[in-house]
Order: C-alpha cells, then sequence, then structure tokens
C-alpha cells in the first residue's frame, strides 16, 4: 500500500480545495482578529508586570490612533502570576470585555495590564487601585498607577516601531473591579486621560472633594490626603473637564462596600453616614451622580433598566459611541 505522509497535499484539486476549506475555521480561531503581544515586566522602565497589547485587524498606519487601557480584573486571588496573566490574556483578546469591544468596533490598539492579586495578601485589592495598594512602598505593587502609564509609554513605543502613531493621552474602559480602578486612575492622572467609561461601579465614585460635613473624605472616596499619597495636589479642574461616562444596571446587586478586601471599617463607615446611606441603588449612586453633576464634572452617568451586573451588548454600544464622540 502507498501510504502518503500526512504534510503531502492531496493530488485531487476538489480533495484541495475542501482540505482548505476545512482548516479556514481552524485558522480563524487562532486569530483573534487581530495581533497579540506580550510584554515582559521592565522594571528599568517602571513596570514590574506583563502587559498584554492587541492590535485590531485594519488598524491604520495613516492616522493618529488612540490607545486604549483596560484594566485586568481577574475575579479571584491567587498567588501564582500566570493565573493573572492568563485572565489578561483574554481580556484582551475576547470580543465579551468592553475593551476588546471597543478596540475591534475603533480599530484602535488595546493594552491590558497584568496585574496580580494575591491571595496571601488579599486585603490588598490591586485590580480596584484601592487604598491598601497606593499605600504600597518598596514592593513591586508600589504605585501602580504609574507603572500604568510606563506601560502606556512602553506600548506607545512599541506601536511607533511598527508604524504607528497613538495620541498622546488614551482612552480608559473597565467593568466592576476595573471599572472602579478606571475612575480612580482619572482621578490621578486626568491630564493622561482622553475620555473614561466605566460601569459596575458598587454605586460609588470618587468623589472630587476633601470634606463631606466638615469631614474628611481620605482616598479611595475622595481627595483629602490626595497629596500625602501622591506628592501632588488633586487636579481638579483637569479631572471635572475629562469627558466621563459612568453606568450601573438598576438590578446590580453587587455592592464590594461590605467587604474587608475592597474597604476598610474606617472607609465603610465614611460612605455609610458621611455620602450615603448603606442602600447601593439608588441613594448611593444618586448621591454620586448628584455631585458629580453640582460639581461640574463632564460626566454621564447613567442607570440601565432591566440589567444586572453585566455589559449586555448595547451598553457596549454606547461606550462605542460615547468614544467616537469625544474623538
Amino acid at each position: 500500500m502507498d501510504i502518503k505522509h500526512p504534510d503531502t497535499p492531496p493530488s485531487h484539486p476538489f480533495l484541495a480545495l475542501l482540505l482548505v476549506l476545512l482548516l479556514m475555521p481552524a485558522c480563524k480561531q487562532n486569530k483573534p482578529g487581530g495581533e497579540i503581544i506580550l510584554s515582559e515586566a521592565k522594571p528599568e522602565k517602571g513596570f514590574h508586570y506583563p502587559y498584554y497589547l492587541f492590535i485590531p485587524d485594519n488598524t491604520s498606519t495613516n492616522d493618529e490612533v488612540f490607545l486604549i487601557v483596560e484594566p485586568n480584573n481577574s475575579g479571584f486571588v491567587s498567588d501564582e502570576l500566570d493565573e493573572h496573566v492568563e485572565k489578561a490574556k483574554r481580556t484582551a483578546t475576547m470580543e465579551f470585555y468592553t475593551g476588546n469591544y471597543v478596540a475591534r468596533n475603533l480599530q484602535y490598539p488595546l493594552l491590558v495590564p497584568a496585574f496580580p492579586r494575591n491571595k496571601t495578601n488579599n486585603h490588598i485589592y490591586t485590580h480596584s487601585l484601592d487604598r491598601d495598594v497606593m499605600l504600597e512602598q518598596g514592593t513591586p505593587l508600589e504605585r501602580l498607577d504609574l507603572q500604568l502609564l510606563a506601560m502606556t509609554q512602553d506600548a506607545r513605543e512599541k506601536l511607533t516601531e511598527m508604524g504607528y502613531a497613538t495620541a498622546e493621552k488614551f482612552l480608559m474602559t473597565g467593568f466592576s473591579a476595573s471599572g472602579t480602578f478606571a475612575n480612580r486612575f482619572t482621578a490621578l492622572h486626568p491630564e493622561k486621560v482622553k475620555a473614561v467609561a466605566a460601569g459596575g461601579l458598587n454605586g460609588l465614585l470618587m468623589l472630587p472633594l476633601d470634606t463631606v460635613n466638615e469631614q474628611a473624605l481620605i482616598y479611595p472616596i475622595g481627595t483629602s490626603d490626595f497629596e500625602a499619597l501622591t506628592g501632588k495636589e488633586f487636579q481638579v479642574d483637569s479631572f471635572k473637564k475629562v469627558p466621563q461616562f459612568y453606568f450601573m444596571g438598576e438590578s446590580d446587586e453587587n455592592d464590594a462596600i461590605p467587604y474587608s478586601d475592597a474597604y476598610s471599617q474606617i472607609e465603610r463607615e465614611i460612605i455609610y453616614t458621611l455620602i450615603a446611606s448603606e442602600e447601593m441603588l439608588p441613594k448611593r449612586w444618586d448621591y454620586c451622580k448628584k455631585t458629580y453633576r453640582n460639581m461640574g464634572v463632564n460626566a454621564e452617568i447613567k442607570t440601565y433598566k432591566k440589567t444586572g451586573h453585566e455589559q449586555p451588548l448595547q451598553v457596549k454600544k454606547d461606550v462605542v459611541n460615547f468614544f467616537k464622540k469625544e474623538i
């Protein structure tokens, strides 16, 4: 019997065409609608963790593009960094996630960091940029916000080498913990954010206020100790000018405030007694909406009916349209 090598193509033209057609779906599955690049940690450049860069097909090399940043949100604690890296890859490549959906529709590159959320120190909620992680000193977790800025600079350099021109400011999005990260990051670095869209925020936004009823609002509730934490004054005017879109689902029951990994008892008391009640929706959410409106923040704050802690297609379309309007 004449046995062909597995790599030998079939001699009959019809069989050859059939083989090509059969292989096409597999090739399509292996290509996530663009190029995915894993950049390793570069402490010498200011970041101690890797990040993914997703470049959608047909991203323009003729026009300036905006980098999109979606902080990673693993949804679990683990001391194995590889597990967080794998979840960051999914976030960067799957259209289920808002950042990837926006990147594909706008044909802009997407950056997703692979920050850890350790089980050993599970009170440090890195993925929401909480107070505990902002207090870290002398560890690889110190100033994750600055590490993310260093990643964006590194990504822009890579994109320049590949023939893409990127704007200095970037777009930011996120959901749940990463949505909270995006809101807090925008308050920390408003001069870097072109526009931000985030949801699933526990009914709570970082308030551009030092005090309420003469009581201090510490980070991440407010800005009373902003300079002590960051070494710079809160840029309230810059923050108010950033186009912001925040959303919650009216049936969302995912409230992080009662949990010790997200908020300390002191923070919880401030939230419950000074700025709002324990009721997430609508009271806490309405309080934040009213505060942003009274402060003149350039923000659209929306509640979606018949929606829980989720990002349905209509929400993602609204995010795309919001960014289109702002750019």
